[in-house]
């Protein structure tokens, strides 16, 4: 008996041993994640030192990419939530905001995470921050975006606002008058990607909201219900400018861009049109100077004709694909347009409106009998509004007759 009681207590050690190993294999794995080996022709990071910009720059894109995340959604959080990218301060002590948010990435109220190892290691910390928000874009109880898979940078768009919390304080649009929300913490990460991935006033998809979208009390500090589970673009949206490979063909997306002889903004450059073919070379390069504070990335590219070739910011570069024209679905006298709702005839002569922020009405103009026109949304303030695009507006009323379109119109147009 005693010889068997020795022999239960060495099999209960060994599994005991290994399970502590198993523990210390993971943790030094969560510690040196291997996207951080990309970047390691920067040098190793230094113990209470910020790395440089574009080092910086350079660990959040893999750790993005790692993960599947569009980089340019990782760096426009990281900006919203620590302005200048950085995880010490000035004394070379962890930023802790008052609501103690710690690091880069602001990671707040999260217990999984050593809370040390979040304030003294960046790179734990931009892990921290991407695996939160990863895990966001796989929740069952936000809206998704009809036909935008990851790579779709405005998919992203609820997984940001739960990234900062679904409370009433981040609802898309106000619940008094229905007015797009642009104090919102994901309206705010959006406009930094405009600005740094985009530049030059480029925007993003937008999507029409409805204050009935959104069941929530102001007073009230518990999280948002989502009424409407699936929402479609009207406006074209955008794919992360990460995934060109040698061999793409991408096209310029504005007129007077600049082909540079170097991956940078001061090296000597040529002037290209809009719609100029490249022919992509490589794998993308950082800015050449550390302290740039440039968040795109470089591609190195020739023309077709390979009488130019040099770098180009991934701001200004497009996939190009083959597409075949369209058929056109006609309803009536307009075209059926994809993200369309319904339409509205007018009946006898109403007025177009806009809705200024207090939610007061202004008139555009007089809309003539027998004139028809698309709407992409509708509002309840106001009696009804049917929003016909550009933030302009059709007052509900007897003056107009509003129809939605059939199902056999629908599948014609692919929906």
């Amino acid at each position: 008996m005693e010889y068997l009681l020795m022999k239960i207590s060495r099999i209960i050690a060994g599994h005991i041993t290994c399970l502590v190993l198993l523990v210390g294999i993971y943790d030094t794995a969560s510690a040196e994640p291997t996207w951080e080996a990309k970047c390691s022709s920067y040098g190793d990071i230094k113990q209470n030192q910020n790395p440089s910009y574009q080092h910086m720059n350079c660990l959040l894109t893999n750790a993005a990419l790692d993960a599947n995340i569009p980089p340019e959604v990782v760096k426009a959080v990281a900006s919203k939530e620590n302005g200048g990218w950085k995880q010490f301060n000035e004394n070379g002590q962890p930023i802790v905001s008052t609501d103690q948010g710690i690091g880069i990435m602001q990671i707040t109220n999260q217990a999984a995470y050593d809370q040390e190892r979040l304030k003294y290691h960046v790179t734990y910390n931009i892990q921290a921050g991407v695996e939160i928000l990863k895990s966001m874009y796989q929740r069952n109880d936000l809206p998704k975006i009809k036909g935008a898979g990851p790579e779709i940078i405005e998919s992203w768009y609820f997984p940001v606002m739960a990234y900062n919390g679904i409370k009433p304080a981040n609802s898309p649009v106000y619940k008094s008058n229905g007015l797009n929300n642009t104090e919102a913490y994901q309206e705010k990460v959006f406009s930094f990607i405009e600005k740094d991935s985009y530049l030059n006033n480029s925007k993003l998809g937008k999507l029409d909201f409805r204050s009935e979208d959104f069941e929530y009390d102001t007073s009230s500090t518990e999280n948002i219900v989502f009424k409407k589970k699936e929402y479609t673009f009207t406006s074209p949206m955008h794919a992360s400018s990460y995934h060109f490979q040698k061999g793409d063909k991408v096209s310029v997306a504005q007129d007077n861009v600049r082909l540079r002889s170097q991956p940078s903004t001061s090296s000597a450059s040529t002037t290209l049109g809009k719609n100029t073919t490249l022919i992509i070379e490589g794998t993308f390069l950082y800015d050449q100077s550390l302290t740039s504070i440039n968040q795109f990335v470089w591609y190195p590219v020739r023309t077709e004709d390979k009488k130019h070739v040099g770098f180009i910011s991934s701001a200004y570069i497009n996939k190009k694909t083959n597409t075949q024209p369209v058929k056109k679905v006609m309803w009536g006298k307009t075209e059926l347009k994809l993200g369309q709702i319904g339409k509205v005839t007018i009946l006898s002569n109403t007025n177009l409106v806009k809705m200024d922020s207090n939610g007061s009405l202004t008139t555009v103009r007089t809309l003539k009998k027998g004139e028809e026109y698309r709407v992409y949304n509708y509002k309840s303030n106001n009696g009804g509004l049917y929003g016909v695009g550009g933030g302009s507006y059709i007052q509900k009323s007897s003056n107009i007759k509003y129809e939605t379109p059939s199902k056999s119109k629908l599948a014609l147009l692919g929906q």
